[in-house]
């Protein structure tokens, strides 16, 4: 297989929003960055504080100067670590009171987003007007984006479009990067239909240009579809580049039409438009969908010789080749091979295995990998922790469920609820009361919420053992949670004149 060499000899980095931040405005200058010691203390206080009172008690006595970038990678850690949402926001509240002090773009976005997935609607309106008012700058096609996709999970594409015209009042411009936006969410959110037809919609509102082209050529399964899009982007004059053809080659390789997607790399490379890496990962992907990991394979040492150096999601490619075809001696070659040439293997990496060892029933080399995951210092995601505690809750291993919870916890990775309601089944199944009820307030005091389902399951099961005092025990604690669920209705009563009545939300999904 040949394809031209390209220009670049750096490795290019994957492809991500292209939504800029804008420059972070400070109340002082982080010169200093802020230690973890201090970020730990004030995620802690977080985690264990029982109200906004007691928060600001807290984090006064502290000390510690929220700078910028202190509250930048708080929030960070409570996004990845699903903390509590209405603690976060207090701190966001109690920071962005104070005289001279302005939040980055990036605490913005983050907020808005740990609200979002749990659907604190009301707040997210509360938050955009506040940032209106002090810095409208902020607000950015990015900060849309992250609000309609939390929107958009809930809520119909009309709602979505909705929401997505009630941001003409806060963004300084409404312009095309703001439809890339809601393209983006559309595609990402809904479904890849959806977005044409509000493309088509509303085009004739704004100048779709070559991001707005390659956001809809992304992720469509049919390559009708794709090469549709791609002869009117032709045709309204705008040039593809390297993302254009990048997903032409893709939807051809997922469709398993290597030729066709060979034939797209001969074209762009007569335009002198260079494969780049996410072109060689396509035709990897590709090459193992059709059986032949082994070529594929050779793609990575093809690509280095063109001077396009392999990156983490290329060697993921080619592992999950040989992953498919039960070749798990050659994909921890190619894992061992990656970390020789300094690459990091991630939690994605790590999936591929834990996929084949949960269906295969491997419970010891399921727990291997777990080991070498954690040694080596990268930390398990939702997905890890979902194959591992299903597959010890099908053997039975008590033990090894509690070791991954306690490391969830110390640690602070994975979703607390998604992995709680396997844990707790376990538990219950096994009669280890004693270890659910310590389960559960552990993952009260971190201020996440169990599913009512596991809280019910518990209480019976308590209640049977005339455990009465630690049933009431518990009620207490859930009480403080009260309705931990909201709409995106509950913005009306803002005292900002906000259009909020097209938002229809009684058809709003809940689930």
């Amino acid at each position: 297989m040949i394809i031209r060499p390209s220009l670049s000899h750096q490795s290019p980095s994957r492809y991500v929003s292209s939504f800029s931040f804008l420059p972070f405005k400070f109340f002082c200058s982080d010169s200093n960055p802020p230690s973890s010691d201090d970020v730990d203390i004030v995620y802690r206080i977080i985690a264990s504080s029982t109200s906004s009172k007691n928060l600001t008690q807290s984090l006064k006595s502290t000390g510690i100067f929220l700078s910028n970038g202190l509250i930048d990678k708080v929030l960070k850690r409570v996004r990845f670590s699903h903390g509590n949402p209405l603690l976060a926001f207090e701190l966001f509240k109690y920071t962005g009171k104070r005289k001279g002090f302005y939040h980055t773009a990036f605490s913005l976005d983050t907020m808005l987003y740990i609200l979002g997935r749990s659907r604190k609607f009301y707040q997210i309106w509360e938050v955009l007007i506040d940032i209106k008012r002090k810095d409208q700058s902020l607000i950015t096609p990015r900060t849309m984006q992250v609000v309609l996709a939390r929107i958009a999970k809930v809520c119909s594409v009309r709602e979505t479009v909705d929401s997505f015209r009630r941001f003409k009042k806060f963004v300084s411009e409404f312009d095309t990067a703001c439809f890339n936006a809601l393209l983006r969410t559309l595609c990402q959110e809904k479904c890849m239909k959806d977005a044409r037809n509000v493309y088509h919609s509303l085009k004739h509102d704004f100048r779709p240009n070559l991001q707005t082209f390659n956001i809809l050529l992304s992720g469509w399964k049919s390559s009708e579809e794709a090469e549709g899009f791609f002869n009117e982007m032709r045709g309204l004059g705008v040039k593809p580049d390297v993302v254009s053809y990048n997903c032409l080659i893709d939807v051809y390789c997922k469709n398993r039409d290597i030729d066709k997607a060979y034939r797209v790399v001969e074209r762009m490379t007569d335009e002198e438009i260079w494969p780049d890496v996410i072109t060689y990962t396509s035709i990897i992907g590709g090459l193992g969908l059709v059986g032949q990991p082994d070529k594929a394979k050779d793609v990575l040492k093809e690509m280095k010789e063109h001077g396009c150096y392999p990156d983490v999601a290329a060697y993921n490619a080619a592992i999950r080749n040989f992953c498919i075809a039960k070749r798990l001696g050659d994909a921890y070659n190619l894992m061992d091979e990656m970390v020789g040439k300094g690459l990091s293997p991630n939690a994605t990496t790590y999936n591929l295995f834990f996929r084949v060892f949960y269906w295969s029933n491997d419970l010891r080399s399921s727990c291997s990998l777990y080991q070498r995951m954690m040694d080596s210092g990268c930390l398990p995601n939702t997905q890890s922790c979902m194959f591992l505690i299903r597959l010890f809750r099908r053997h039975e291993k008590v033990g090894m469920a509690l070791q991954l919870w306690n490391d969830m916890v110390e640690k602070g990775f994975g979703s607390y609820v998604l992995v709680s309601d396997v844990l707790f089944d376990l538990l219950c199944d096994m009669g280890k009361l004693v270890e659910a009820e310590k389960c559960f307030s552990e993952m009260i005091e971190k201020r996440h919420k169990p599913s009512n389902v596991s809280f019910r399951r518990i209480k019976v099961l308590m209640e049977l053992a005339n455990k009465h005092e630690a049933v009431k025990n518990l009620k207490e604690k859930m009480a403080v949670f009260g309705s931990s669920i909201q709409l995106p209705g509950g913005e009306e009563n803002l005292k900002e004149t906000v259009d909020i009545d097209s938002l229809n939300v009684h058809h709003a999904k809940t689930n």
